[in-house]
């Protein structure tokens, strides 16, 4: 991680066979196929990855698995976000020994801690960190926000490199990227990808967008015409994106279930398997129909899109 990081960051999805293990072969295809697409590094353990559902026996497993189909061809980050302090500090070893890149940490959720109490925390782990760190809000799960004056205060320490705001707030985002602005080498990402082309015109330095596991083409050449000012090409292919957050992220009219829906579209395009970690649960044979549907037209309209270009 010597230079700052940009680009499209896939937050990987974990692929399994049953509720404590890995489908290593689909690991491996999903890997390649994100790559082959032109990813600018991978982002796994994170909310799309499933990482607070699964075991600490599987969180190990993912990351030596992902480090080693991955041989460096890109940067590996790994979420290491636990309500133990000792057991981040743990994965965080774990992601080091494996090869890992970086390693990305939201709050401890369950008890909900103050603005005070996360410096605090922040203060206790990152000296105990041998990778850079990058800061991941995601008020929606957490129950907390990073306040922007926090994220500079904890940013004071240079192992601190970065930050992915998932709480779909535009104004809370630019309010970091105000607060941070003297921080040149410090990246920013933003997770939902419904936003992503907006951030990052107005200065974001990419996206953590979990329909990159499905399309990883597609948010590269995203991201890429919305970072040059190609305006025209940016707006086409923003409506691409918009097009799978309206089908295969709410194929059954929950938005909450993007997860259940990003695996059956990966399972249909035959990548990986689509088995969910408990407590979720997989969709069955007439949501698979949708999503094959869904699928069919999303590629279609890109095929369509390009014709024109």
């Amino acid at each position: 991680m010597n230079t700052k990081l940009r680009g499209i960051i896939p937050p990987l999805v974990t692929p399994l066979l049953d509720h404590d293990k890995l489908d290593i072969q689909g690991l491996e295809q999903l890997i390649e196929h994100v790559v082959s697409g032109g990813v600018h590094g991978i982002f796994i353990l994170g909310t799309t990855g499933e990482g607070p559902n699964l075991s600490f026996k599987l969180q190990t497993e993912m990351i030596q698995e992902s480090s080693r189909i991955l041989n460096g061809r890109v940067p590996l980050l790994v979420g290491i976000s636990h309500t133990s302090i000792i057991d981040s500090i743990r994965l965080a070893h774990i992601a080091y020994e494996s090869g890992a890149d970086a390693v990305v940490s939201a709050p401890p959720y369950y008890f909900k801690p103050t603005q005070s109490e996360l410096i605090d925390f922040y203060r206790i782990l990152i000296p105990q960190l041998k990778l850079p760190l990058y800061l991941y809000n995601m008020p929606g799960m957490t129950k907390v926000s990073f306040a922007p004056s926090t994220v500079k205060e904890i940013a004071e320490n240079e192992k601190v490199i970065g930050f992915k705001d998932s709480s779909a707030d535009g104004t809370y985002f630019q309010s970091v990227l105000y607060e941070m602005r003297n921080r040149k080498n410090f990246s920013f990402f933003v997770g939902p990808e419904e936003m992503m082309t907006e951030a990052v015109l107005m200065g974001a330095d990419g996206g953590v967008n979990g329909g990159a596991n499905l399309f990883p083409r597609l948010y590269v050449d995203l991201f890429n015409a919305a970072s040059t000012g190609k305006i025209e090409e940016t707006r086409k292919l923003h409506k691409e994106v918009m097009q799978i957050s309206g089908t295969i992220y709410n194929i059954d009219g929950h938005d909450s279930n993007f997860l259940t829906g990003l695996k059956c579209a990966l399972s249909v395009l035959g990548i990986c398997n689509d088995f969910m970690a408990a407590p979720s649960k997989s969709y069955g044979a007439e949501e698979r129909k949708k999503i094959a549907k869904a699928i069919e037209e999303i590629q279609i309209s890109h095929l369509n899109t390009f014709n024109k270009k």
